[in-house]
Parts: C-alpha cells; sequence; structure tokens
C-alpha cells in the first residue's frame, strides 16, 4: 500500500494543517475570596510597578538601574558591576522561592504573582468595563458589526493600548530618569533606544496580555512543563471531589440528591465558564491550571445557593482525596524553608555589613624579594582600590605585621565608581627569619576610619 493509499484510508489529506485553532476563552466574572485576594495582588503589585518608579531619594530617582554609568540605585543603596553577587543570590532565592511554594501549594505564583496572570487580570477589567460580562462577551463577538459594537471595541482597543504604552514607559523610566523621559517625550525628543523599549515592551504587555492571554501559560511558559517534578501527594492543590461530586447532574434546589443518586456536582460548568485556561477541572490536575482558584469560588457560590456544604472544589491535597492522613510540613518542605530562610538572612547581613569600598592586592610576579644596598629586603605589591562610593575619597593605607616594616605611601585619592591601582613598596630589616611571613593591608577613609578593607598576604625573605 502507497503512503497516500494509507492516508486516505485514515480519513486524512495529504494537505491537512497541523494547527488546530482553538476557540477563545471568555472568563466569566467571580466573586469570592479567593477572586478578592487575587484583585488585592493585582492593585498591589500594579501599584508597586506603576509607583515606585516615581519616587525620589536624596535628590534622584529611588530606584533606577543606570546601565551607561554602571549604577544600580535602590533606595540608600547604590551597587556596581562588582556587586554581581548580590544579583546571583536574589536569582537563588527566588528560585528556591518557586520550588519552596510550590511543594506547599502548586503554582501559587501562577494564579496570583506572575506578570502574564497579573496583567491579564488588568486587561480583562478592561474588557468587562467596555464589552460586559461573559454572555455579552460573546454575544458581541458573534453579531454584525454596528455602531455599538464598533464603539465597545474602539474603547476596549484605546484602553489595552493606553495601559500598553503606559506600562512600556513605566518599563524604560526604571533604566532612564522616568521624569526627564516624560519631558523628553513630551518635547518629542525621544532618543532611538528608549523609543524602540518602550514600544516594545508596550507591544509585547498588550500582545500576552491582551491577545495571547491562556496561551502564554499553555504553550509558552516552561513553569507549566516542570511543574509535576515538584509536586507530590501533599501538595495543596485545587482539586474536585470526585467522590462526593459524582455522578454530577443537573436537578431542582429542592430535589433530594440521594433519591436521584446524583452527586453535589449539578453540573452547572461554572467552575469552566469561570477559568482563564478554558480547563474543566472535574477531569482532574492539568497542566494548563494556573491555581487562580476561581473554580473554588464559582463552586462555592453554586454549594451555599444549593444548601449543600462547600469544598467540593477546594485546596486539598492526592492523600487527602484518598483518605490518606495529609502531611502538609514535610521534611522536604523544611529543607526549602531552612534553605531560603537562610540565603535571605545571608543577603541581608551581607547588604547591611557591606563597605562601599574594594580592594586587592596582588604580588609583583617578576620577584619574590630584592635586597636593597643598605640590607634592607624590599618586596613589591599592587594595591587595587575600588570607591564604590557617591563622592570622592581619600583613604590611608597602613601595613604591619612584621617590626621595622616601612612604606612610603601617601593618601590615596579615587573618585566615585573609580577603580585604581597603586604600586606599594615595603621594606624590612634582614632577619635571620627565610621564607615567607604573612602582612596585612589596611585600607581606611581618612574621614572615617572605620570603613575599612582588609586583606591578607606574604612579605618574602630569602631562603
Amino acid at each position: 500500500m502507497s503512503n497516500d493509499d494509507f492516508l486516505a484510508t485514515r480519513g486524512e489529506g495529504v494537505g491537512q494543517s497541523l494547527y488546530i485553532k482553538e476557540d477563545k476563552v471568555y472568563p466569566k466574572a467571580v466573586k469570592g475570596v479567593f477572586a478578592h485576594l487575587r484583585n488585592i495582588a493585582m492593585v498591589v503589585l500594579l501599584g508597586l510597578f506603576y509607583g515606585v518608579v516615581w519616587l525620589q531619594w536624596d535628590n534622584r530617582q529611588a530606584v533606577l538601574f543606570d546601565l551607561p554609568a554602571r549604577k544600580f540605585y535602590v533606595w540608600g543603596w547604590t551597587f556596581w558591576p562588582q556587586d554581581f553577587i548580590y544579583l546571583a543570590l536574589l536569582l537563588i532565592i527566588a528560585g528556591l522561592s518557586l520550588f519552596f511554594f510550590t511543594a506547599l501549594a502548586g503554582r501559587l505564583w501562577c494564579g496570583y504573582a506572575c506578570p502574564q496572570t497579573v496583567w491579564t487580570e488588568a486587561f480583562l477589567l478592561m474588557e468587562r468595563w467596555t464589552e460586559g460580562d461573559r454572555n455579552k462577551r460573546m454575544k458581541l463577538d458573534k453579531g454584525q458589526w454596528n455602531a455599538n459594537k464598533v464603539l465597545r471595541k474602539s474603547a476596549k482597543q484605546f484602553l489595552w493600548i493606553t495601559f500598553a504604552l503606559w506600562t512600556g514607559f513605566t518599563f524604560v523610566g526604571y533604566f532612564t530618569p522616568i521624569r526627564e523621559l516624560a519631558g523628553d517625550i513630551v518635547q518629542l525628543n525621544v532618543g532611538p533606544w528608549a523609543t524602540f523599549w518602550l514600544l516594545f515592551y508596550g507591544f509585547a504587555t498588550y500582545g500576552n496580555a491582551g491577545f495571547l492571554r491562556e496561551q502564554v501559560c499553555k504553550y509558552m511558559c516552561p513553569y507549566a512543563r516542570f511543574q509535576s517534578a515538584m509536586f507530590d501527594k501533599d501538595t495543596l492543590i485545587i482539586s474536585y471531589d470526585e467522590a462526593r461530586g459524582e455522578p454530577r447532574g443537573s436537578r431542582k434546589k429542592s430535589a433530594d440528591r440521594q433519591d436521584l443518586g446524583l452527586g453535589d456536582c449539578i453540573d452547572c460548568t461554572l467552575c469552566v465558564q469561570v477559568c482563564p485556561t478554558g480547563i474543566d477541572i472535574r477531569e482532574g490536575l492539568q497542566e494548563e491550571c494556573i491555581a487562580c482558584a476561581a473554580c473554588i469560588d464559582a463552586c462555592d457560590e453554586v454549594m451555599v445557593k444549593m444548601n449543600y456544604p462547600k469544598g467540593l472544589i477546594r485546596y486539598t491535597t492526592q492523600n487527602a482525596l484518598q483518605g490518606k492522613k495529609a502531611r502538609v510540613l514535610r521534611p522536604r518542605l523544611m529543607i526549602y524553608g531552612l534553605l531560603l530562610l537562610s540565603l535571605l538572612v545571608g543577603l541581608v547581613m551581607s547588604i547591611s555589613n557591606r563597605t562601599p569600598l574594594r580592594m586587592e592586592v596582588v604580588r609583583d610576579r617578576n620577584a619574590l624579594y630584592r635586597e636593597l644596598a643598605d640590607q634592607r629586603i624590599e618586596n613589591v605589591y599592587t594595591v587595587r582600590a575600588i570607591n564604590m562610593s557617591e563622592s570622592p575619597q581619600t583613604y590611608q593605607l597602613l601595613v604591619s605585621g612584621l617590626p621595622g616594616l616601612s612604606a612610603d605611601v601617601p593618601p590615596l585619592e579615587i573618585k566615585p565608581g573609580e577603580a585604581a591601582a597603586f604600586p606599594i613598596r615595603l621594606q624590612a630589616e634582614r632577619t635571620t627569619q627565610a621564607g615567607s611571613v604573612p602582612v596585612q593591608f589596611v585600607l581606611q577613609d581618612a574621614d572615617e576610619p572605620d570603613n575599612q578593607v582588609i586583606r591578607d598576604s606574604k612579605f618574602f625573605f630569602p631562603f
């Protein structure tokens, strides 16, 4: 049998498309405890993003990542490229936090704090303002184009585009002083790179939150693919209690479900209608579920109306659903928590004890020592210092560790953000010692001696 014949027997055409078009998801608005928490998270997170960039600190922007100057201002701290270790620690903490919260309660990050979720909630809110709730939006999309449809669609697009451009403007404002950027926009004097990133980030916000929406979570986000590796049977996940809900079926409120042989699920499909990714939670845990808990709020509302107990859909564990003892606090979670707490404490202590001064001491590689005419022994070093403060500083270099050790070191003047190298010659009396002797270099601020850096090195005598 030829390949064409084989395809024909399976009812497939040679030119069949591999792309399956999915129906648009129209999430229904829902009220409840978890919806309230999501709204609070959206207001707080968007408020921080759009508001912090306008705050001032010591006559400068409080949070500014000045890439051309290689300075990163975060409130009262100024970080330099040499402080990259703090960024690495933050990324490790973020990754470990993801493991911790996922092991505890599934995709909490996705449901409440992920930028895709937060901005999509904001875009959905604007869509409901202009086009109405689920049924009205579906009817509007299916209807003929008329003045009402053009007005509502135009109003939605106006809000979306304005919000997206404001998002791009705010994003660029974290890298270019936002007040200067606003003035440049008013005067139509924005640079090409600022214009590019403003439009690019605005377009990305519009595309992801307004157009792609659940497609980002279902097909583009890698988290959905490896989340199961962080789950176990004691992880709190949003689950449908099949033993209680099945067999499902519609009935009157006054009907006795036991006489009808039905479970608590009345098959109203509200849990599907409110889901932002369009899945049916009754089919079990799925990778598309972002743990927003909208289905819990919708189902609880129905259970109250039917005089049934809440919790047909709820946060629970697989062990609990199987009638086994659930252990939320377990060794795996405690290990994640202890590691996370240790890293957080270490980061806070490191930043708190951070001094705006760096120093390295490098020995001369050409010779271990030199014998001078007056029988003294000389070692040569290079001291490299970085002034990470916001003003010029004068430093004093002190060396100790040997009796009679001398060094003619003038005050070292370093500009803000500048790295400077200074050759240092140490001399000591010839003694019976041979080999290396430890010495200590102390670089301290001439005005604030407590601001100092200490480095150990070696002084070599003839063997």
